[in-house]
């Protein structure tokens, strides 16, 4: 029995972001997580990106805004958010009494680390005339200089909910930003912030798909470039390119976002043919690596170890709820 307080556990977490322990290679690990979920009155929150092992095993799987509705309303003890730091700090936010734990510590995200909070302060100094939009991608240090946070799911509807007249600084995701100003005709001052998995899909290997696959629709996440979502059949969050595939009657879809989700929709559409987009590298699909960082095992280990946690001060928390509090109510109001 190993001791969750000993100096060897909290080394090794402090060191390597997670639990380094090493397991018996017989162990269902399956059975093991189902059993401590019920024992620890344990909830599992799964992005659309992580492992197709930690998705089978998750109580809920979701994008941002799913995952952050969960995370309001969960009655769990204990919050295993299989995801990425970001994601774990939000629902820490929306759950001060619960413990949250996060697999791997190390797994952060390109497009939050693109806004560092004290740049985008005095970013938003020079424009005090502007209302701050927030993606929901981004730090706690960031939510709480934001007045609403939006997800891709509810991006747009969030716009459209203010005055036309109203000036807003859009972060930190300027292809999601560009994408909502196209749609809504708004002119939204644009944070310089992308995400390296969004970014790097490589338009002549895409065109070269289609042209392989001529009857293929192409399904673009709006974190995708403009000439990406251009040539685009669909442009949606990851639900909506999920919804999309299993009403739309094609047979055949090449989806530019993180291959993670191919694993649902496989699941959901069996008889549907999903091809990954390719990125511009010798890859043939795009995985992220912050969202790859966790696995089964670090699940496991968390799990039972109650170890990486996420905690923060209760001021930041506060000032971050605010922003994530009006997304809710304006999701609400629209059904989103």
């Amino acid at each position: 029995m190993v001791d969750i307080h000993s100096e060897k556990i909290q080394s090794s977490v402090n060191e390597k972001g997670f639990l380094d322990i090493e397991l018996d290679p017989t162990l269902d690990l399956f059975a093991e997580i189902e059993k401590l979920k019920k024992e620890k009155n344990a909830v599992i929150l799964a992005h659309y990106y992580q492992e197709p092992d930690i998705q089978d095993v998750a109580d809920y799987i979701g994008d941002s805004l799913g995952l952050a509705q969960n995370a309001a309303t969960t009655e769990a003890d204990i919050i295993v958010f299989a995801g990425v730091h970001f994601m774990a700090e939000t629902a820490k936010i929306l759950n001060p009494g619960k413990k949250v734990l996060l697999p791997d510590l190390k797994a952060g995200c390109s497009l939050s680390d693109s806004a560092p909070p004290p740049l985008f302060k005095a970013f938003k100094e020079k424009h005090p005339d502007h209302l701050v939009i927030t993606y929901i991608n981004c730090s706690a240090g960031m939510k709480a200089l934001s007045d609403i946070i939006c997800t891709s799911s509810n991006a747009q509807k969030i716009v459209e909910s203010l005055p036309e007249d109203q000036k807003i600084i859009f972060a930190p995701d300027k292809n999601l930003g560009a994408f909502i100003n196209k749609v809504t005709g708004r002119n939204m001052l644009l944070w310089n912030g992308a995400c390296m998995v969004h970014e790097i899909f490589s338009l002549e290997k895409i065109t070269k798909l289609k042209i392989r696959h001529p009857k293929a629709k192409l399904l673009a996440h709006p974190e995708c470039e403009e000439p990406i979502l251009a040539i685009a059949d669909y442009v949606g969050s990851t639900t909506g390119i999920l919804k999309y595939s299993q009403t739309d009657g094609s047979q055949e879809y090449i989806v530019a976002t993180e291959s993670g989700i191919l694993h649902q929709m496989e699941k959901a559409s069996p008889k549907k043919t999903f091809i990954p987009a390719p990125p511009n590298n010798a890859c043939a699909c795009n995985d992220c690596p912050y969202m790859k960082l966790n696995t089964l095992e670090k699940l496991y280990l968390c799990l039972k170890y109650e170890t990486p946690e996420i905690n923060m001060d209760e001021s930041l928390r506060l000032a971050a709820k605010k922003p994530m509090d009006r997304m809710m109510e304006i999701s609400a109001r629209y059904g989103l």
